[in-house]
């Protein structure tokens, strides 16, 4: 083997080596003033968090806004998608394929209107449970993906679902907010880092 050819390979070896450290962390959202603060938006709202956490900043790219973080030796690229929730999918696929990212290195982050606001659920794979935007993922990438659904709970009355969903948050979930934002945090590093099966014994239903 020449020279060059052992250059390569070691190079080769070594970007196979960051990619497996290297993990997507989707929040789920649509973009706009208009639905800041919004029930649908959480999962933009915890990647905010988790950002702001690490002082870095999104900046606009193809199909999201991505930031890039390290966290115990591994790299999160964390994305907010562009396309609105119902091409979300779009937008996960590109970002997998540009980073080279592998499907059980990927967590999406999603309001569930069927859990009780603040409940996280953890799974490892699952229909799309009603939610536009895992419909889309689902349909584009699979349904074999890691997922935390937080709870936003059902309090609407008949045919006022889209309300309340794009809702803002009341005063009583607005106060408890930011201890939950930080749990679904904590179980994103948890996924990174221990991996989701420990991670939904430590986080699911908390």
């Amino acid at each position: 083997m020449s020279f060059f050819s052992k250059l390569f390979n070691r190079k080769e070896q070594k970007s196979s080596k960051q990619n497996e450290m290297k993990y997507l962390i989707v929040g789920l959202g649509n973009i706009g003033t208009e639905y800041e603060n919004t029930r649908h938006n959480i999962g933009f709202q915890v990647v905010e968090y988790i950002a702001q956490q690490a002082e870095a900043q999104f900046k606009s790219d193809k199909l999201a806004f991505r930031a890039e973080i390290k966290y115990k030796g591994r790299i999160l690229v964390l994305i907010k998608p562009t396309t609105y929730m119902n091409l979300s999918g779009k937008s996960v696929n590109y970002w997998l394929q540009k980073e080279k990212i592998s499907i059980d290195k990927l967590l999406i982050i999603v309001d569930d209107l069927a859990l009780p606001f603040g409940t996280l659920r953890i799974k490892t794979k699952g229909s799309d449970g009603g939610h536009n935007g895992l419909a889309n993922i689902n349909q584009t990438i699979g349904s074999e993906y890691a997922r935390i659904r937080f709870g936003i709970g059902d309090a609407f009355s008949k045919g006022k679902q889209v309300d309340y969903v794009l809702g803002t948050w009341n005063d009583y979930e607005q106060k408890l907010l930011p201890e939950r934002i930080e749990k679904i945090s904590e179980a994103t590093k948890s996924f990174v880092s221990i991996g989701i099966e420990r991670t939904m014994n430590f986080f699911n239903g908390k």
